[in-house]
């Protein structure tokens, strides 16, 4: 079946769609050994490639990956960064022929649930304004917080970039001038947990992502790991969004020897001694929880 060549592309894990179109325009795409242009369509028989660089093209949901990546501060989320800083593409499994699309991104301050795919398809649906997919933050802040300030944001508050909300919250518990609370909301603004806070005269101290629609953290992806999704996770996420569903099937030759090398990663070096304190930036202590939890609602 002939399909949209950037479509094709994105499905590849070259890039989104709006990427494939800019390179299709560059002239940097070849089909069948001549230059591809914007409305092109392609089948999975034709010869693509870019820059050079032969591409695998494959039937919708074939192949089709999803990890879960739980970042740390300090990382970002770029695949290469002018300064230095480490990146959460770094300790992802290597691929061949194909590359890791991070569904969002998460500040340098903010830990977390990442969703990372093969499938830029995938990537861009779940990504698009248009699926109204929640995103729950665990969330400590400095300050008072009164009943008022909580009606506000799930009514509503105008930010530089237009009016955003929290569709709930739900206490955390905490004492003093420090209070956590999760948090709900249906899109993923730069920056908008911390500036719908702000809006309220709070400061947001400590900032995780524990949910992406369906998807929660699990507690086996320790921090600055990953865990891979099943097959049929995989395919839950997918009818989220109308995209075909991948055939059920054994893993791959490179997943088993991706889960096994970092299982043995994790397991080096043998039992750990449990740490005396917290350190925030490192990869082996315990993730921060608020002491007492409230109950939620929203899940």
């Amino acid at each position: 079946m002939d399909e949209k060549l950037q479509k094709v592309l994105a499905r590849a894990g070259q890039g989104s769609r709006r990427e494939m179109e800019n390179r299709i325009r560059e002239g940097r795409v070849l089909v069948n050994g001549e230059v591809a242009t914007l409305g092109d369509r392609v089948s999975i028989k034709d010869a693509i490639t870019i820059d050079g660089y032969a591409i695998v093209a494959t039937e919708a949901g074939e192949n089709r990956r999803v990890i879960i990546y739980n970042k740390p501060e300090g990382e970002v989320c770029t695949r290469k960064d002018p300064e230095g800083r480490p990146t959460v593409f770094e300790k992802l499994p290597k691929l061949r022929g194909e590359r890791w699309i991070a569904v969002g991104r998460l500040d340098i301050n903010t830990s977390g649930l990442l969703l990372f795919t093969t499938d830029g398809e995938l990537a861009n649906r779940l990504m698009h304004p248009s699926t109204e997919i929640d995103r729950e933050y665990l969330v400590r802040v400095m300050g008072e917080v009164t009943d008022d300030n909580l009606a506000a944001l799930k009514k509503g508050v105008i930010l530089d970039d237009g009016v955003a909300k929290f569709t709930d919250i739900v206490d955390g518990g905490g004492e003093g001038i420090n209070r956590w609370f999760y948090v709900c909301l249906m899109e993923g603004r730069n920056r908008e947990v911390r500036r719908l806070w702000e809006s309220q005269g709070v400061k947001v101290n400590r900032l995780k992502r524990v949910r992406f629609g369906p998807v929660f953290l699990p507690s086996k992806a320790k921090v600055g790991r990953w865990v891979e999704m099943e097959d049929a996770e995989v395919n839950a996420l997918c009818s989220m969004v109308d995209l075909k569903l991948s055939e059920l099937k054994p893993k791959t030759q490179q997943q088993k020897a991706d889960l096994k090398r970092h299982k043995n990663k994790a397991t080096a070096g043998g039992a750990r001694r449990a740490p005396k304190g917290f350190d925030w930036q490192s990869n082996d202590k315990p993730e921060f929880k608020p002491k007492k939890p409230g109950k939620r609602s929203f899940r």
